[in-house]
């Protein structure tokens, strides 16, 4: 999402598929309105508000809502024998990039929902005596203030969107498989047969809601811009939001990874 500097208040489907075995295994149109002479059009809303902070408002609840995504997030991953087949580096990548959005399936899936209240910001006189203390935190570690509106708005509109479709458990385990196998990741070894199963699972779903919703033959395009949004959703905002507030300032990844193989 985009923001001004400054505001204008401030002026053949085989047993051996990817599908088979995840299965097996578990806009608005615009209004123009007619510009009447010596009417003043009405100016562009505001959007300091999108860039406020806000954190959970009942954290203990959510977070360990989401842990428990997380646990049956790794666990779908781990039994996907397609993935099993990937060499051991290739596995490690697949699981840094996608967890996050899997994660966010997953509460989709489960119904897990959430509020947020706006922190506070430190008054100029805070800044001033803290001013020395900032220097000293590492600068890469973001602020214990909380993720913006802007980042929980995108997080919600996916959660919106995937409620109001009314996504079945199949088409849950096609996103996930055209998530989970992702051949952008930079340093893949097995690229073209990454690439292929996202592909295969493109087709799955495509297959599926044809032959359910013949209906509704928008809903395949309907879940492709459901799978855009879920892209856009940053991974440090869904740490920061859903796990930081348990864990602290624990490397997520270690965390992810630690988890994944344990036995």
């Amino acid at each position: 999402m985009a923001y001004f500097d400054g505001c204008h208040c401030l002026g053949d489907r085989r047993q051996n598929s990817i599908l088979y075995n995840i299965l097996k295994n578990d806009n608005q149109a615009e209004r123009h309105a007619h510009r009447r002479p010596g009417v003043v059009p009405p100016q562009q809303p505001c959007l300091c508000g999108s860039k406020k902070k806000v954190a959970l408002r009942c954290p203990q609840i959510t977070c360990k809502a989401a842990s428990a995504v997380l646990v049956k997030t790794l666990k779908f991953v781990k039994n996907v024998p397609c993935f099993r087949e990937l060499p051991a580096e290739d596995q490690v990548l697949l699981v840094r990039g996608s967890w996050a959005p899997l994660l966010v399936l997953g509460m989709a899936q489960d119904k897990v929902d959430f509020e947020t209240t706006e922190t506070p910001e430190p008054s100029m006189l805070q800044k001033i005596l803290t001013s020395g203390q900032q220097k000293q935190y590492n600068p890469e570690e973001k602020s214990a203030q909380g993720v913006t509106l802007a980042d929980i708005q995108g997080i919600k509109a996916f959660l919106i969107k995937c409620w109001g479709l009314y996504v079945s458990t199949k088409e849950y385990a096609y996103l996930k498989g055209a998530v989970l196998f992702n051949p952008d990741l930079v340093g893949l070894l097995c690229v073209h047969y990454i690439r292929g199963l996202q592909s295969e699972a493109h087709q799955a779903l495509n297959e599926y809601v044809k032959m359910i919703h013949r209906e509704d033959p928008t809903r395949f395009a309907k879940l492709l811009i459901a799978l855009s949004m879920l892209r856009s959703i940053n991974a440090n905002v869904v740490a920061e939001l859903f796990f930081k507030p348990v864990i602290g300032t624990v490397n997520m990844e270690e965390l992810l990874l630690d988890m994944f193989y344990r036995k």
